[in-house]
């Protein structure tokens, strides 16, 4: 089994994902690939929702927040509209509200926050340490091979992200996980993006959604699909704090403090290979499980 896009070819693809044709001054529409799957991937939409809302900002003003609702499953089939409403432009601040629809409902709405470059306080809470290099670490081609069955969904759509897990992924089969506190990946784009920061930040929001929710299960050693547990994205939260590039590997650090009511609460913060402190992520998550 073989993944049909990946390194520059998958990135390309996702740079089109990301440009948007601009309908007028405040509607963007966005197609999605056609690999096949059932909804639009959550991450895709709330990329193509940050760029629709960035557009409409100074690019003087990078993002460092967005806070997103997942409302109904996207379909693939169709274009994505997006509707950027103006909510404020402050002397430092410029605030957007981005809302996605398709058959004249809305699937996704988005708030995100821009801010003018700004010095202050600096800090935050070191990196791990005992953590493996993404060199040290199986390929998802690897992984692939060690689950066909298991890894059919994963494999039929681009590979865009370079994703390495330090443990074992989400998709392995039931009783082939170790159950464990945090989950640790490795990711970048696989290839070279434009400099705009705004691409940067609408790869990482795409990657951000990649596995998340996986640490919920980790805590219980569960895994996705049958036998298992299917899930969908609530929410996404995702904090940008210090300048970075997608292209370039950074540790995404996940825990979950909490699951009840079928529903599973994530957390990660990410860092660059020298240690900085670039994004923090929550998402909540539906989870259910199902039949062998």
């Amino acid at each position: 089994m073989s993944l049909p896009l990946s390194g520059q070819a998958a990135v390309d693809q996702l740079l089109e994902l990301l440009d948007l044709k601009q309908i007028n001054a405040a509607t963007f529409r966005g197609e999605s690939p056609q690999v096949g799957a059932q909804r639009v991937f959550g991450g895709q939409v709330a990329g193509q929702a940050l760029i629709a809302a960035g557009r409409t900002v100074d690019p003087e003003r990078v993002v460092h927040s967005l806070h997103g609702y997942f409302v109904r499953p996207g379909d693939p089939t169709v274009p994505i509209d997006f509707h950027v409403e103006n909510i404020r432009d402050g002397r430092s601040f410029s605030v957007r509200r981005s809302t996605a629809q398709q058959h004249g409902k809305t699937i996704f709405f988005m708030s995100a926050s821009f801010q003018k470059a700004e010095q202050g306080l600096d800090h935050h809470s070191p990196a791990p340490t005992d953590v493996p290099g993404p060199d040290e670490l199986p390929t998802m081609a690897d992984w692939v091979k060690r689950h066909p069955s298991r890894a059919a969904s994963f494999a039929a759509g681009p590979s865009a992200v370079d994703v390495r897990y330090v443990g074992d992924p989400g998709w392995v089969k039931p009783g082939d996980r170790v159950p464990a506190e945090q989950q640790r990946v490795w990711m970048r784009v696989a290839g070279t993006l434009p400099d705009d920061p705004l691409i940067h930040a609408c790869a990482l929001t795409y990657a951000s959604d990649l596995t998340l929710l996986d640490s919920v299960l980790s805590m219980h050693g569960e895994v996705w699909g049958p036998g298992g547990v299917i899930g969908a994205s609530l929410d996404h939260a995702l904090w940008l704090h210090r300048p970075f590039r997608a292209d370039e590997w950074f540790l995404y650090d996940s825990i979950s403090p909490s699951a009840s009511g079928a529903r599973g609460l994530a957390s990660g913060r990410m860092f660059t290979r020298d240690g900085r402190h670039i994004a923090s992520a929550v998402q909540e998550g539906l989870l259910r499980r199902i039949g062998a």
